[in-house]
């Protein structure tokens, strides 16, 4: 196997687009990740989406992308693992390229969510549950991360409030993203006060959805540098599941797949969790954070609300997340959500994050969760220039 590199990183801002079409917004991404490349030509495009088809009417967006963007005639697919797409698709394009069948390929989240009515997209969003014994039964994903949230309460002794660093945490370091959906810090009282949904998740312990598309290059470590001074390398990207369902699952409160995922990944790359300078996790609510943190490594079984608590995952911390913002406050384009994170890690990792950039940042680790743990991409990068 080859080693891998990312040589060139795109993204749009998060938002609502009502005036670009899916289509637009992919091509946007792919263009800005290959003229950061300094390439013309790709072998393949991984298209990471999940909800094309219900919400814009539209499948087969490997084609449609690859052909807006003047590529006819690449290879050109759609990787589709719920949330889970955007570093699916990156999974996709690093075997690719390790295993010598492309040179150059384009790995891409994009995700329209906004032209719809919220009961749409919440029906939608909901297809990545089990469909006859959770979305059947009235359960959405706001509801699934609720019942969540409060069994980890009652588990371990905290309160709703207590979860309140990650939120504050997210929306602090968006301030400096200028692809961040929000710019606005919020405070602890405004955490306290902020509308309930589905107790005790509050609007503020949730990510909004969004349009967006972000889009990495990659290619062999060997002639990385001859497209930038700046590579990135791959040193791991892993998949793991679990059951769809949450009340399969051996443990509700453990992301299983999320600690499968992350053994691979630390395997592969030789490396543990003490090795990290950054994590991005998949905060789509805040329960998810503290139990992306426990799965991977980073605190034992109830302590990531604690991690949180004692300021170990802000910058300068010994954990920091969420350093552009995460899924709270960047946004979450669901297939993008992915992507977006590598891009931010790479941005980390080539120092190229302005105010929001962490001291001497070297081996990053981002994980993207499909549903609510059933599916889980791992993905390691490292600096190396």
């Amino acid at each position: 196997m080859r080693d891998v590199s990312i040589i060139g990183i795109g993204q749009v801002e998060v938002g609502e687009h009502w005036d670009k079409s899916l289509r637009e917004l992919g091509y946007y991404a792919l263009n800005a990740a290959m003229r950061d490349a300094c390439i013309q030509h790709i072998d393949s495009l991984y298209v990471g989406n999940m909800l094309s088809g219900e919400l814009t009417g539209q499948e087969h967006i490997g084609s449609i992308i690859a052909d807006f963007a003047g590529l006819r005639g690449v290879e050109a697919v759609k990787i589709e693992a719920a949330c889970g797409s955007g570093a699916a698709a990156l999974r996709m394009g690093y075997i690719a390229v390790a295993g010598g069948m492309s040179d150059f390929v384009a790995c891409m989240g994009v995700e329209k969510m906004t032209d719809r009515q919220g009961n749409t997209v919440t029906s939608a969003l909901a297809m990545a549950a089990d469909g006859d014994y959770e979305a059947l039964h009235g359960l959405s994903f706001v509801s699934i991360n609720a019942l969540l949230m409060r069994r980890y309460m009652h588990e371990h002794g905290y309160t709703k409030d207590d979860f309140a660093p990650f939120a504050i945490n997210a929306h602090a370091n968006a301030v400096n993203n200028p692809y961040a959906m929000f710019h606005n810090p919020i405070t602890r009282k405004q955490f306290t006060e902020s509308k309930m949904i589905a107790d005790p998740v509050s609007l503020l312990d949730s990510s909004p959805i969004a349009d967006g598309a972000a889009c990495v290059i990659l290619a062999p470590t060997a002639i990385a540098r001859e497209f930038t001074e700046k590579p990135v390398r791959v040193r791991a990207s892993a998949i793991a599941t679990d059951s769809v369902a949450v009340h399969d699952r051996r443990d509700p409160l453990f992301l299983e797949g999320g600690a499968i995922s992350a053994q691979k990944a630390y395997s592969a790359a030789g490396v543990g969790p003490a090795d990290m300078d950054l994590f991005e996790v998949h905060d789509a609510f805040t329960i998810m954070s503290a139990l992306s943190l426990e799965a991977a490594g980073f605190a034992s079984r109830g302590k990531g609300v604690a991690l949180a608590q004692e300021g170990q995952i802000m910058p300068g911390g010994r954990i920091p997340i969420t350093t552009m913002g995460g899924l709270k406050a960047r946004g979450h384009p669901v297939g993008a959500t992915g992507m977006y994170q590598l891009v931010e890690l790479a941005t980390q990792l080539r120092g190229e994050a302005g105010k929001s950039q962490l001291a001497n940042a070297r081996l990053g680790m981002a994980q993207n969760i499909g549903g609510s743990g059933a599916t889980v991409v791992t993905t390691i990068l490292e600096s190396s220039f």
